[in-house]
């Protein structure tokens, strides 16, 4: 083994972190006999040979010596390597992504293709591993094969051979999942491969198959599923549970006898085995093995997660089937119901009433993650989880040890469930944001959860004084100061306005302007209750073209009205070098109405900006200056439909004008809004704590704005 690995030149080739003179050593250690440095070197191939999927020379490098690995018995954990080459030859680029390639990626691009012939050309090994001796080869082989080999009228015979004869339920799983894989790589292939998962589905085969089967049906031929695929899910799952009954049991309800088992043998041996490793796979290991300790059906929730993929846009099917799911007795239905309905929800519009009622349920189970998980799910929906607000407050009420968290590095934060009782507006959260503003510490959040509260946070107002009264103004002061300010200028408690102006006054040089940004921002929403800062912003804009003038000219007029005294700043602002300060002016400007018409050129003259921001924001501020929408509404349809994101800031302004001034192209775009089921920032892969917030902010905008509630005159 390993012939010729010394006459590779691996200190001219180069991975993630410098030069790859040691890929030989951890090439040679994943045939170690000692599992801690198997793991170690997997560890590395990931992290610096293979790093984030990238493919370099020393990867192209590793795979003859990979595929020896493979095909030899004697070396240990060898699906751990199948998986490693599987990645390594297993990215496609189609013709649309090499369209996107410039010339900084052709290098990468060409490396994924030598990696994908190389291993695809080696792919003919995977046959014969299919029947190993390894249940961990024979759980990687099917997608290794359906992933690389380039013959599927060879592979689909082997899958459905093997799947007679395979003893292992995670392997004959595996098997049906690669069908699944062939269908999807080779297209003219699905109706037979989804005639026979739909066989595998009937009635005749044990529940595990058929879900797997369903699960496959859903992600390449979704049209073949069963029509109350609802239905047969729920009924296998209640098989699945009633298999095992202990697996029901909330924590600490297991009988005497099952506590008093003897350890098997060998038992010892492999704890110590499992407790070696320390590495970011031996990580990402244990967080699965942990959550699979106690399940008779671990591998549910995959199954699960690839039906609900492969349902897509049949919300209310899904719904259903996660409805069901919280109505288990099975606790880890429950926790895999709550994590499905996050990203089912987070994703996609519909009715969830009930299911977040029983999302909410879940809050007082026995079982820690079960709780914890419904929490967090709670505190992304915002006012969609006003079904679940008494089991909120019952929970906040119950525990007020969890009132805040504190974390490892870093300020501490509010607790879930007091998070997504205040995002309700809900008064109940009031005196557990009472007892964080007396913390030594007050959590980073705060501020913002009072935000949400509105008139019924009032009552913190005082607390949220006397604490600004007492921050230092060092090198910390934005770190304390920026919650507090936050709610009061959420509560706009001109009462305090001596003391932001203390802050604004002595705002110290490590991130001084951010801390100023915030007591100006307090102050301005004080309007004339902050009028004891007038002088203080008179003599900040007296530095015009700057940010610092721009943000305290806004605030000026707020607090005084005085549009002679801003209007020169902010028409200042409008010639700065950054967009973003360019944005500001326009903003501002737009607050002063028709007294900053005289502007309406300089916006005008905007609207043809590259910054597609910019060009909204002008758009808007020359609407309000000068009344008139002819100009604006074509700028801001272009951008709707060129950068999603920009969306509820056009539908604020949309809404304000209503459909009367916007004219019947704004109706058409609103009303295709509101018909689409897909969030409008909906990510596959990745998404944000405020995407159910700003899209369901986004449906209301529509909505008032076709229903032609204006804020302003008519504006023809």
């Amino acid at each position: 083994m390993f012939a010729g690995i010394d006459e590779v030149d691996w200190a001219s080739m180069e991975h993630a972190y410098g030069p790859a003179d040691d890929v030989p050593g951890l090439l040679q250690g994943l045939a170690s006999a000692d599992p801690a440095e198997r793991e170690r070197a997997l560890d590395g191939m990931y992290g610096a040979v293979h790093h984030q999927g990238d493919v370099y020379a020393c990867t192209l490098a590793c795979i003859p010596f990979l595929f020896e690995l493979v095909v030899d018995p004697a070396v240990p954990d060898r699906g751990g390597i199948v998986e490693l080459l599987t990645s390594i030859g297993g990215i496609d680029l189609d013709e649309d992504d090499e369209d996107e390639i410039d010339e900084d990626e052709i290098e990468g691009a060409a490396n994924y293709a030598m990696a994908a012939a190389a291993v695809t050309a080696g792919a003919g090994v995977f046959f014969a591993l299919m029947a190993d001796d390894d249940p961990g080869v024979r759980v990687s082989a099917p997608l290794a094969l359906a992933t690389l080999h380039g013959n599927p009228a060879l592979v689909l015979p082997l899958l459905r051979e093997r799947l007679v004869v395979e003893p292992d339920e995670e392997v004959r799983l595996a098997l049906v999942e690669a069908a699944g894989r062939v269908a999807l790589r080779h297209r003219p292939l699905t109706d037979l491969i989804a005639d026979w998962l739909s066989r595998l589905a009937a009635e005749a085969y044990p529940p595990g198959l058929r879900l797997a089967a369903l699960a496959q049906l859903a992600r390449c031929a979704p049209q073949a599923l069963p029509g109350d695929v609802v239905r047969v899910v729920a009924g296998l799952l209640r098989q699945l549970r009633s298999s095992s009954p202990a697996a029901d049991a909330e924590p600490g309800c297991r009988s005497a006898e099952a506590h008093s088992e003897p350890e098997p043998a060998g038992a010892e041996e492999r704890a110590e085995e499992r407790a070696a490793p320390v590495t970011l796979v031996g990580q990402l290991r244990a967080m699965p093995a942990e959550e699979s300790a106690g399940r008779t059906a671990p591998w549910t929730a995959d199954l699960l997660r690839t039906l609900h993929v492969g349902l897509d846009d049949r919300v209310a099917e899904r719904t259903a089937l996660l409805t069901d799911q919280l109505c288990s007795p099975d606790r880890w239905q429950r926790i895999d119901a709550v994590r499905m309905s996050s990203g089912l929800i987070r994703a996609w519009r519909g009715s969830y009433a009930e299911l977040v009622r029983l999302v909410g349920e879940q809050l007082c189970a026995a079982e820690p993650r079960l709780a914890e998980a419904a929490s967090h799910v709670l505190e992304e929906l915002f006012g969609l989880a006003a079904p679940a607000a008494d089991a909120l407050a019952a929970r906040v009420a119950a525990d007020p040890g969890a009132w805040v968290k504190e974390w490892a590095s870093g300020p501490p934060g509010l607790g879930s469930p007091v998070k997504a009782l205040s995002r309700l507006g809900d008064a109940r959260a009031v005196p557990a944001l009472a007892a964080a503003l007396e913390r030594p510490e007050v959590p980073h959040d705060v501020g913002f959860a009072i935000g949400y509260l509105g008139p019924a946070a009032r009552p913190l107002a005082g607390a949220l004084r006397r604490r600004l009264g007492e921050v230092g103004l060092d090198e910390g002061a934005y770190d304390r100061a920026s919650p507090l300010l936050a709610g009061l200028t959420a509560l706009r408690a001109g009462e305090a306005a001596p003391e932001v102006l203390r802050v604004l006054r002595g705002a110290p040089e490590y991130r001084g302007e951010w801390l100023r940004t915030a007591a100006l921002r307090a102050l301005g929403s004080f309007g004339p209750a902050a009028s004891c800062a007038v002088p203080e912003l008179r003599a900040l804009i007296r530095r015009p073209g700057t940010s610092a003038a721009t943000e305290a000219a806004e605030t000026l007029w707020a607090v005084d009205g005085d549009a002679s005294a801003v209007l020169p700043v902010l028409i200042e602002g409008l010639q700065a070098d950054h967009a973003h300060e360019r944005r500001a002016a326009a903003s501002a400007l737009g607050r002063l109405g028709a007294l900053a018409e005289v502007t309406a050129p300089r916006l005008r003259a905007l609207l043809g900006h590259e910054e597609l921001w910019l060009r909204v924001d002008a758009a808007i501020a020359l609407w309000e200056v000068s009344g008139r929408a002819r100009e604006s509404v074509p700028v801001l349809l272009a951008a709707w439909e060129q950068n999603r994101h920009v969306r509820v800031r056009v539908a604020e302004c949309l809404a304000r004008m209503g459909t009367a001034g916007a004219g019947s192209d704004a109706a058409h775009v609103l009303r295709a809004e509101l018909a689409s089921v897909r969030r409008h920032n909906a990510m596959d892969g990745g998404y944000g704590s405020h995407d159910t917030y700003e899209d369901e902010k986004l449906l209301a905008l529509c909505r008032r704005a076709l229903m032609g509630n204006t804020g302003k005159g008519p504006t023809t």
